[in-house]
């Protein structure tokens, strides 16, 4: 029988389009469990997906439709299918695991600190990660009745996390999510399976075209520089693709190119036109990158890292000058949003202010501890990376909650420059300070939005922290463990399958400024001048000019095109035309069906990647096909090579 009105808990905000039965199912061992399961595969694939591309995905939708529809798919035996409000649980715990990847900086500080030379052992790891992630955690509870209650800030993720929980559970919506949730699994199972392969025969993710065109005898001469065998269409291509501009078959970088849309595929494929098409083979013919092309050391690989570097960092602070009034509305009372019959919920839903100053307290004598035991860095130091670190916070919450863009990385570079000033020279330094800053901008923003589905749910508060503290428990020895295991497979950073940019961003603005431009290649300095305008450019025309808004490429993605190969970017552009392609052609199902056939790409090559890593640490043959790997089985351990 459906629930009348009189049932009903009374709704708490004009905005709020959900309204519980008295007594609803809401913080179950279920719903937690179910949320920090997913939420674990959605951190571990984001290890993957972030080292490859510098950016990771969020956890809340995956979860909320998953667990939503194993639940349901589960009532055909007799259990009970998840609540409006154990699904807002579910997501927010998985949430909360899943951004644990970023906020723990196993994206960025910690493979920026492996490429300044630190290594570390899985407890560092660990403790590190237990160190900063529940600091933005503790931030966002005292912001939650400014900006989600008072205010009633947009928060455009949670606000369309809770229209969906609500979709699913209407009459109709959960066949939706069930069929959602069959293609993310079934295009999940089909990435994993071509990930397999891959391990085995490697040359179906990026197949030797050249050779089959121009044949491998004229290959060899071109790349020995033999100006006679390059010339012709022929000779084009193969230098093309010596140039990084060939095709990559990867589910992921498909999918990533679907999430990211048109605008910005558009923006890696200039960007990668721009730095491996015209400014690298300039830095080499000109000498001042006279090493192999993809040389970190001498080449125009490491010649492109300072001018990629400059405009994503100027993209940044431009983006930050940009929302001026964003940051001034922080420090200043904001107008109310709240009309007659809005209110707060109960005391007994709310977080007592003990339950954040406590835990604030005692999160930030961890950070203190960690940093001065694991890393030597003094304690006043730290405190004052933790003071910035709220107030910074507080701008990225609100750039969420307004734009629904978290700043993580002008968070982190502003600590980076006044770091650089307080403790000149120490490189290591400068990227912990701001590993602690996008610690807690990520996790604050990233928390709010699922404050702000509870809100339009009408859920409690209360329980969704409790949710939120489980998964970043859950989080925590998860992405440190699978970081760990890249690591020890894979030089982070460095190896072309994991060229970590936003990390490889983070060790050039320590570098700079501890070690002063001394230390650039040749003319890397009129490169970086140049990329900074160039980067401060985009965002100021695309403010400023209005129609040409929707044409202006993105400079931070233009500035990770010049990091990555060219490959990377050429992938993802050809999985935004497929977006293209496919709303085109059936604007319905695109629009229904997008996201979770891109999750499920990157969610089946990311986890698959993760047991090719475990696959190569025990050993098993890695291309030689699958005779070696079965003999290697069945021969104990030993392929008889």
């Amino acid at each position: 029988m459906t629930p009348g009105p009189s049932d009903r808990e009374p709704s708490r905000s004009a905005e709020q389009i959900y309204r519980p039965t008295y007594g609803e199912a809401q913080l179950s061992w279920r719903a937690v469990i179910t949320g920090c399961l997913l939420g674990a595969v959605v951190a571990s694939m984001n290890i993957y997906f972030g080292l490859k591309t510098g950016w990771s995905i969020g956890g809340s939708l995956i979860a909320a439709i998953l667990g939503f529809s194993v639940w349901k798919a589960l009532a055909s035996v007799g259990f009970r299918p998840l609540s409006v409000l154990e699904t807002n649980i579910a997501q927010t715990s998985g949430s909360a695991a899943g951004s644990m990847t970023s906020a723990a900086g196993m994206l960025s500080a910690i493979p920026a600190l492996g490429l300044l030379g630190l290594e570390f052992s899985y407890l560092q790891l660990a403790g590190w990660a237990l160190a900063v992630g529940f600091l933005g955690v503790f931030y966002a509870i005292p912001l939650r009745n400014q900006m989600v209650v008072v205010e009633k800030l947009r928060f455009p993720t949670g606000t369309a996390t809770a229209e969906t929980i609500v979709s699913m559970n209407s009459s109709g919506g959960a066949g939706d999510a069930l069929k959602q949730a069959r293609f993310l699994l079934i295009w999940a199972l089909i990435a994993a399976a071509f990930t397999q392969v891959k391990y085995f025969y490697p040359i179906i993710e990026h197949p030797m075209f050249a050779n089959l065109i121009a044949g491998p005898e004229r290959v060899a001469l071109i790349n020995a520089g033999d100006a006679a065998a390059s010339i012709g269409a022929t000779g084009l291509f193969v230098i093309a693709g010596m140039w990084g501009f060939s095709l990559l078959i990867s589910p992921l970088m498909f999918g990533a190119g679907i999430l990211i849309g048109p605008r910005i595929g558009t923006s890696l494929l200039l960007g990668a036109i721009l730095g491996w098409a015209i400014l690298g083979p300039w830095s080499k013919s000109q000498g001042w990158a006279e090493g192999s092309i993809m040389s970190y050391a001498d080449g125009p690989r490491g010649w492109l890292l300072w001018p990629g570097v400059a405009i994503m960092i100027a993209d940044a602070f431009a983006n930050l000058a940009l929302s001026w009034r964003t940051i001034l509305n922080t420090f200043r009372p904001g107008a109310s949003a709240m009309t007659d019959g809005d209110e707060m919920e109960p005391a007994s839903m709310l977080v007592p202010n003990s339950w954040w100053i406590i835990g604030l307290g005692i999160a930030s004598v961890i950070t203190m501890t960690v940093a001065h035991s694991v890393f030597g860095i003094p304690w006043w130091m730290t405190l004052l990376a933790v003071a910035m670190s709220s107030v910074l916070a507080m701008i990225a919450t609100r750039s969420t909650g307004e734009t629904d863009i978290n700043p993580i990385g002008g968070m982190g570079k502003v600590t980076q420059l006044a770091f650089g000033a307080i403790a000149p020279g120490q490189a290591e330094t400068n990227v912990l300070a701001a590993g602690i800053t996008s610690a807690g901008a990520s996790q604050s923003g990233d928390m709010m939005q699922d404050l702000k589905t509870g809100r339009l749910l009408g859920a409690s508060p209360r329980k969704q922290v409790i949710a939120q503290l489980a998964g970043v428990c859950v989080g925590i020895p998860i992405c440190a463990a699978v970081y760990k295991l890249f690591d020890s497979q894979y030089e982070i950073g460095i190896d072309e399958s994991f060229p970590a940019p936003a990390a490889n961003a983070w060790k050039a603005m320590a570098e700079l400024l501890s070690g002063g431009f001394d230390q650039l290649p040749p003319q890397a300095l009129p490169a970086i001048i140049g990329g900074a305008c160039f980067g401060i450019a985009l965002p100021v025309l695309r403010r400023f000019v209005k129609p040409l808004a929707p044409f202006v490429p993105s400079s931070l993605a233009m500035g990770i095109a010049f990091i990555v190969p060219a490959y990377y970017s050429v992938a993802m552009f050809a999985g935004s035309m497929i977006l293209v392609a496919w709303k085109r052609l059936s604007p319905a199902s695109a629009a229904a069906l997008a996201i979770a056939v891109a999750s499920g790409l990157i969610a089946g090559e990311g986890l698959t990647g993760v047991l090719s890593a475990i696959e190569s640490l025990i050993g098993l043959p890695e291309g030689q096909g699958i005779t070696a790997a079965l003999e290697w089985v069945f021969g104990g351990g030993s392929s008889g090579t």
